[in-house]
């Protein structure tokens, strides 16, 4: 039982390897609307509660900060973002960008310390996500009472079924993404349009709230300053751009050559572009029709609009039936957000740690990963209560930590252009988002902590599992270039190979004469049949990798060389394929 319990979690295992690494032709493409439909899961769902959030953390300040907000999404996260899928047209993102400018172990630790943010991320998006879905289950008037007051028993629910889904196989995302996040936008428009009609019809409606927001800010100048104090409480409204450049390879092409680079990276713009501007227009009109219709009591904890600020309006404004379509809509983008966090967790693992040596080689097939992050989002669902502003800061802790990476990626990149403009601007934007992130971490600590926990937790194992793996031979494949092969073919004539191990750092002539003569004696070999193999440390914190041996010949003596970041292995490895 148990070796079949094995083999159903690592079934496909061989395909599933290739993660991503798989080669691109293997990818279905799609229009690049589709594509960001996917990608709206994450972006597109946070308005099943960004409005609630952002009235709890800036009260009737909330639509001048989420104009702050859209602000920097439209002048500072779109235009990092776009030059991100320039230099990352694979997928890579960010991280990526990071990992190419920091080499050795200090570049290896920094990927692992962003992992632990990007899983921070992706995990409460998926914890989030469901208890917000089980938040407008269970305030729904058509909700039997029998579940009311298990809204922790309704999430596991939730995370269980996203589970098995993904155990079973996830197959037609994008159509199914594409109907979710068309139908949902589309009831969103119809509450917002509704109610801003509403408000043309009763300007008192404005005019109280002006009042409230002049009794709270008097001075219009402390007014503008406290909104960009307040802000980075709102930047849930800044998920989404990761996945919009992870998601690249899906992205078809212009023209004939539908995997062309150009043409993948014109449309990823077009995709971050349009889904920034729409959600722009959501972030600023749903913050203000929900701060101006609701009561503020109503946005409390226990309050009926308590994480469902839109839904409470539109039960309120278009009746309870078309309330239970939104809820129903609501409920569906929000559960289906965690299958694109799921999915990017299960493409950030395989990328990274098993080719560190930081985690065992069975972390590149899929359902184990999934049977590990569900019990993590079960353990964070138990922890936090099933509570959408417990959550909140944990997910935006997150999703800054990568926005701030991917800003200072983007400086580092365009500095070696040698663009002073460019330069200045996206230093500018960078530094926005460390304070951005700093703000974030002071107002809401319980993020950092959750993210430290990640953090530490994939540390930890990463060495233990190095450690564990160290007498793995390392090496992916062996190149082999025209020398070395007829330095080889020479040995084969001969009938007799033996290689002599020297350093590299000492290649004069007669030092390779007395290390023959010297080992000639030793062993009491003679010297025609001999060669040099000499090993040169590159980086000693990769794990695995291709052994590109070169042949070259030094007064007379006939030598392998070999760049490797592991001496044993290397030498291991070579001579088992001169064996072979």
């Amino acid at each position: 039982m148990a070796r079949d319990l094995k083999g159903w979690l690592l079934q496909g295992y061989a395909h599933e390897m290739a993660g991503p690494y798989e080669k691109e032709e293997h990818h279905e493409t799609r229009p690049w609307w589709q594509v960001m439909c996917l990608t709206g899961l994450d972006y597109f769902s946070t308005l099943g509660y960004q409005p609630g959030i952002a009235a709890l953390a800036a009260g009737a300040l909330a639509p001048i900060a989420t104009l702050v907000l859209v602000l920097l999404t439209l002048f500072g996260a779109l235009p990092v973002y776009r030059h991100v899928a320039e230099e990352s047209p694979h997928g890579q993102g960010s991280i990526a960008m990071l990992e190419r400018l920091l080499s050795w172990w200090k570049g290896k630790f920094f990927v692992l310390a962003l992992l632990g943010f990007a899983a921070t991320d992706f995990m409460i998006t998926m914890t989030l996500s469901a208890a917000d879905a089980t938040a407008h289950v269970v305030e729904n008037p058509f909700t039997p009472a029998l579940l009311h007051g298990h809204n922790i028993l309704i999430t596991l629910a939730l995370l269980l079924v996203l589970g098995l889904i993904f155990l079973k196989g996830f197959a037609e995302a994008i159509s199914i993404a594409v109907v979710l996040v068309f139908s949902y936008l589309a009831l969103n428009l119809v509450v917002i349009a509704v109610c801003l009609w509403h408000v043309v019809q009763h300007p008192a409606l404005v005019t109280a709230w002006h009042h409230a927001l002049s009794v709270e800010h008097p001075n219009p100048l402390l007014l503008v300053v406290y909104a960009a104090l307040v802000f980075p409480q709102l930047a849930l409204g800044l998920s989404g751009f990761e996945t919009g450049v992870a998601v690249m390879p899906l992205v078809r092409g212009d023209g004939a050559d539908v995997h062309s680079l150009e043409g993948r990276i014109k449309n990823t713009k077009k995709l971050l572009r349009t889904a920034a501007v729409l959600m722009s227009f959501y972030l600023i009109t749903s913050s203000f029709v929900t701060i101006v219709l609701i009561p503020s009591a109503a946005f409390q904890v226990g309050g009926l609009a308590n994480g469902r600020a839109l839904a409470f309006l539109a039960h309120q404004y278009l009746g309870s039936a078309f309330g239970t379509v939104y809820d129903v809509s609501t409920i569906f983008i929000l559960w289906f957000a965690g299958a694109s966090a799921m999915a990017g967790l299960l493409n950030l693992v395989p990328r990274y740690l098993p080719r560190y040596g930081m985690a065992p080689e069975w972390t590149r097939a899929v359902r184990p990963l999934v049977v590990i992050f569900i019990a993590i989002a079960f353990a964070i669902t138990l922890i936090f209560d099933a509570s959408v502003d417990k959550q909140g800061a944990a997910y935006a802790t997150g999703v800054l930590v990568l926005m701030t990476s991917g800003a200072i990626a983007v400086t580092l990149s365009v500095a070696d252009l040698r663009r002073r403009w460019l330069i200045l601007a996206f230093g500018f934007i960078a530094a926005v988002f460390v304070y951005t992130t700093i703000a974030n971490v002071f107002e809401r600590p319980d993020g950092v902590k959750i993210a430290v926990f990640f953090i530490g937790t994939i540390v930890i194992m990463s060495l233990v599992s190095r450690v564990w793996r160290v007498r793995e031979l390392r090496v992916t494949e062996i190149e082999v270039d025209p020398p070395a092969e007829r330095f080889i073919a020479d040995a084969a004539g001969l009938g007799t190979l033996r290689v002599i191990a020297h350093d590299p750092e000492h290649q004069w002539p007669g030092e390779y004469a007395d290390k023959l003569q010297q080992e000639c004696e030793h062993h009491n070999i003679p010297s025609a049949d001999v060669f040099f193999l000499e090993v040169k440390v590159v980086d000693p914190s990769d794990f695995a990798g291709r052994l590109d041996v070169h042949g070259t010949t030094v007064g007379g003596h006939r030598i392998f060389r070999i760049q490797s970041s592991a001496v044993p292995n290397a030498i291991a490895a070579f001579l088992l394929y001169l064996r072979d």
